[in-house]
């Protein structure tokens, strides 16, 4: 019996002995993952957007936005398939801050489900949080999302999870509590690499894309050290401020 087959039926158990509740509208969410189709329906697509830096733009823009054309950025694609609205904030709140690490399987399909993964890459690498911050929370969400990508994405399972190539020395206050200038002196010499990439296409792997400020700054700092090609593999991404 393969092992899809063992997950299928285990999966269909679970379900039966352990019913699941939408996280959003609180009804029975009718699959073995927390969220009903009506609210996963929901959730805001990131349709169309920049082809680099996954920006949202306008229905009848160009492939990319006006700061990619004139500047391209280190990285060379972002794949961040939702917006970052308030039935998705909420789930991702609950799993970051809330301590729900089984939101990660939820995570990584609705990831899935909205992206076709690129079968170029040669290791997944987990955008690293401080020490300090670690201990607190008990884990890094970057890492468990590339971990439950990897049990979703047979193509997947056989990229190395680079957990220790890259390592945050530095403490400094949590990015979304700063502003864009802020971001980028929060950063300044924050991030150090711990084996060589010299050749290697990497997907960074973090949970929401706001300016871009931290997976610009590894991604320069991949780039230096000889990496080919640098992706940042997100869930959702930040949409510009309205004026």
């Amino acid at each position: 019996m393969t092992r899809t087959v063992v997950n299928k039926w285990a999966r269909l158990l679970a379900d039966s002995l352990f019913p699941q509740q939408c996280l959003l509208c609180r009804l029975p969410s009718a699959s073995h993952l927390p969220l009903c189709g009506c609210c996963a329906a929901q959730l805001a697509p990131n349709q169309p957007c920049c082809q680099c830096c996954a920006l949202p733009l306008p229905p009848d823009s160009h492939s990319l936005c006006g700061a990619c054309t004139q500047c391209p950025p280190a990285l060379d694609r972002v794949l961040a398939p939702y917006l970052y609205e308030p039935c998705l904030g909420h789930i991702i709140g609950q799993w970051k801050f809330q301590r729900q690490q089984h939101l990660s399987s939820l995570l990584a399909e609705l990831w899935l489900a909205g992206v076709d993964p690129p079968q170029d890459r040669d290791l997944l690498l987990p955008v690293p949080i401080h020490w300090r911050r670690l201990l607190r929370r008990g884990f890094n969400q970057a890492t468990l999302l590339a971990m439950a990508l990897q049990r979703r994405d047979s193509a997947l399972q056989r990229l190395p999870l680079a957990e220790r190539t890259l390592r945050r020395q530095r403490a400094a206050p949590a990015q979304s509590t700063l502003t864009a200038e802020q971001r980028a002196h929060n950063l300044r010499d924050a991030f150090t690499l711990r084996a060589p990439v010299q050749g290697r296409r990497i997907a960074l792997i973090d949970d929401v894309m706001t300016t871009g400020a931290t997976a610009g700054t590894i991604a320069r700092l991949l780039k230096d050290a000889g990496a080919a090609d640098v992706q940042l593999w997100c869930i959702a991404r930040t949409p510009p401020p309205t004026t």
